[in-house]
């Protein structure tokens, strides 16, 4: 199905991401000296938005941000980066959301999160963005939101917008508005597990999810399938279901932080420029290899290695690390 000409609209998390990378974390009452630190844009929403510019397409930004001095600093590198931020809430009197990201030696990562709820989206934040999604010609829901602004959202993306859900369900009532019209679903696998309301143990139990929900409402359904990689299932107008499963592409990766924002990202742009679901997922699994590749969960990805990649690990069959 076409999709109109417009800017994506991505809904969710926008904060401000410290990243230290250490040798190994300290005992209690000892000290580490910190390799590499970096300071920068984050928040999934916002490491989704800027993924999605870096591949061309235009984006804003829809989310909210304290009125204190990181977030001045956050939403000047969202204008930096190419965003539309006239959606961007600045919440009196509230604190920047803070992301730590501790990552030691051999990509293992611990993740501090300081998300005060002032920091969440509302219904009403939503609506004084309505401008954003008028031409929209996708919209992408970050779950990490509060129920009533995810349906809010949902129900300000134009008909014939790309609609794309990544994470769980917040509450009964969004889950079903989800269900009954979104069109992408994805989900790693803690969060596909409470769609289904069951613990999914290997790849059997993960397809028989992603068939589950295929038939439930969305067209395409992609889950994370631990080390067999990400698992798409998709109906075609005829009413037949195929899947795709693409490895875990690239090296070992410095650090996973950001991996499935880069997948929502890159599966979304090449849904919108035409691509079927099955070439769209090899796009994803090469954008996650190209994010896990570098410390911190900001992308920077180069939208012709992207396709490279994605092209030459699908003609070698699949080859993972």
């Amino acid at each position: 199905m076409p999709v109109p000409e417009g800017p994506a609209v991505v809904v969710g998390q926008v904060g401000r991401d410290l990243v230290l990378e250490v040798d190994r974390l300290p005992r209690g009452g000892r000290s580490t000296d910190v390799r590499r630190r970096r300071e920068l844009l984050g928040g999934k929403g916002a490491n989704q938005a800027v993924a999605m510019a870096q591949l061309g397409w235009p984006t804003a930004l829809v989310g909210v941000l304290g009125d204190d001095p990181p977030g001045d600093l956050v939403l000047a590198q969202a204008v930096s980066d190419g965003l539309w931020v006239s959606g961007v809430v600045r919440r009196q009197g509230a604190q920047t959301a803070l992301l730590v990201d501790l990552v030691e030696a051999g990509g293992t990562r611990r993740l501090l999160e300081d998300v005060p709820d002032a920091t969440l989206l509302t219904a009403a934040d939503v609506e004084a963005a309505a401008r954003s999604f008028t031409r929209a010609s996708a919209v992408v829901l970050q779950l990490q939101q509060p129920g009533a602004a995810v349906r809010a959202a949902l129900a300000r993306a134009p008909r014939d917008a790309l609609t794309v859900a990544d994470g769980a369900p917040p509450d009964a009532e969004t889950r079903a508005a989800l269900l009954d019209q979104v069109r992408v679903l994805r989900a790693d696998l803690a969060e596909a597990a409470l769609w289904v309301g069951g613990e999914l143990d290997g790849l059997g139990d993960v397809r028989a999810a992603a068939r589950q929900l295929c038939s439930a409402g969305p067209t395409v359904v992609c889950l994370a399938a631990g080390e067999d990689g990400d698992l798409t299932v998709w109906r075609e107008p005829g009413g037949r279901v195929r899947e795709e499963l693409v490895p875990l592409l690239g090296q070992d990766p410095v650090d996973p932080t950001g991996a499935g924002d880069s997948v929502v990202a890159a599966f979304t742009v090449a849904l919108l420029r035409g691509a079927d679901p099955g070439t769209a997922a090899w796009q994803a699994g090469a954008a996650a290899a190209s994010t896990v590749g570098r410390l911190g969960g900001r992308p920077a990805l180069d939208p012709g290695e992207v396709t490279r990649l994605a092209e030459e690990c699908r003609e070698r069959g699949g080859a993972g690390r």
